[in-house]
């Protein structure tokens, strides 16, 4: 956790409450976190106002959504020039299969988490948008077998 915030054991059981629902009424998580209705607004309107709350979303079943495939994708661009990165990030911000991208240090550039219900539709998406990529020079993908661990939001 960042040490330069100044949050107490209230701000952080307001998040935990929050981050484990975040359709709790005012009035609801006064109540769980023993403060008055005031108060509670006053801490949760100070988060929010800090970027520590930044939005509140519903939680979606990506499996009843779009499929159980969880792939990795490792890629190496043919240079890491500021052009080429912006035009791989373009074109890849785009793709609806793409549900996290991260730029990285090593021996790739980006890694992908792709989600697609099957293998055929992971081959689709490698041969007709990824390989399509210009500047994308080797791509790696690992399927995973089970996801052990999927965080919301930090454990605080």
């Amino acid at each position: 956790m960042n040490q330069t915030l100044d949050l107490d054991k209230t701000d952080l059981r307001i998040l935990r409450e929050l981050a484990a629902d975040g359709r709790l009424s005012w009035r609801e998580l006064a109540e769980r976190i023993g403060l008055s209705l005031t108060p509670t607004l006053r801490r949760v309107h100070k988060l929010e106002e800090q970027g520590i709350i930044r939005g509140y979303v519903a939680q979606l079943d990506e499996g009843k959504l779009i499929g159980e495939l969880n792939v990795f994708v490792s890629i190496t661009l043919e240079n890491q020039s500021e052009a080429a990165i912006k035009r791989f990030e373009k074109e890849i911000v785009v793709a609806p299969e793409v549900m996290s991208c991260f730029t990285m240090t090593g021996d790739a550039d980006f890694i992908l988490r792709v989600v697609v219900p099957d293998l055929n539709t992971y081959q689709r998406f490698l041969t007709k948008t990824l390989t399509c990529i210009p500047g994308v020079e080797h791509i790696r993908s690992s399927f995973a077998l089970k996801t052990v661990l999927n965080r919301t939001s930090p454990m605080l």
